[in-house]
């Protein structure tokens, strides 16, 4: 049986679509939660935009007109039936080689230039997921170090929650492993418990289980989970998942 690569290894092949389906959704979900990889694969991805394009380059004007224009000249050549004949054909190729060359420049360029962008747009999506989730991380850790930082952790089936909160701050974040996969469509959704009344407080990310709670405390004596339709919903559509106690 062979090992299970290592999923830091993978970086190039994955900026390059050379990871089979499995390999590229396992790295996928590691992506999410490795910054390093993550910074890596928007490094590859830029160095591979700019390949592209340096290769391309604008078609002068009016190619595109002057090839559409020509195509219909361009025929198909019959079978050949004798020497006579191939050199007929040979002489026909030559006279037309021009436009065949022009058509096939014009596709050579555009299709660099779509590979350029792709790779450019992809880039840009992974280093600001990655910035995204330092940005999250770096402000978890600051209110884990308040000095009245505070936590509660429960557990329900596979899953372990903690929320870290700091009243003087008035801030709070969730943190939690081992939460069931969801359906498509569904997410799972956060709140503040004001005494009965739950507050939105934000969508818990598909691919990891960490979120500075949107909103202030003011007052709220716990934070709930619950699995809503993708989007987040403005009150629970059912009893909370988890419920964890601010006290």
């Amino acid at each position: 049986m062979n090992a299970a690569p290592d999923l830091h290894t993978l970086t190039g092949a994955y900026a390059t679509h050379a990871l089979p389906e499995e390999e590229r959704l396992a790295f996928e979900r590691h992506l999410a939660q490795c910054p390093a990889c993550a910074q890596e694969v928007a490094e590859f991805g830029g160095t591979l935009a700019r390949l592209g394009a340096a290769e391309s380059s604008r078609p002068p004007s009016g190619l595109k007109t002057a090839v559409m224009a020509g195509i219909g000249d361009v025929r198909q050549l019959p079978p050949l039936t004798g020497p006579a004949e191939r050199r007929r054909r040979t002489s026909r190729l030559v006279r037309q080689w021009p436009k065949l060359t022009l058509a096939a420049c014009l596709a050579l360029a555009t299709g660099l230039g779509a590979v350029a962008v792709q790779q450019h747009d992809r880039a840009q999506r992974a280093q600001s997921r990655a910035s995204s989730l330092r940005a999250e991380q770096a402000a978890v850790t600051s209110l884990l170090t308040a000095p009245d930082a505070r936590t509660t952790t429960t557990a329900s089936g596979s899953a372990v929650a903690t929320v870290v909160w700091s009243a003087d701050r008035g801030q709070a974040a969730f943190l939690a492993s081992g939460m069931p996969a969801l359906p498509q469509g569904r997410t799972y959704e956060l709140w503040f418990n004001d005494s009965g009344t739950m507050r939105p407080a934000g969508l818990l990310p598909a691919d990891h289980g960490q979120l500075l709670l949107t909103g202030t405390i003011n007052g709220a004596v716990g934070v709930g989970v619950t699995q809503e339709p993708s989007g987040g919903s403005a009150h629970p559509t059912g009893q909370p998942l988890m419920l964890l106690p601010l006290t």
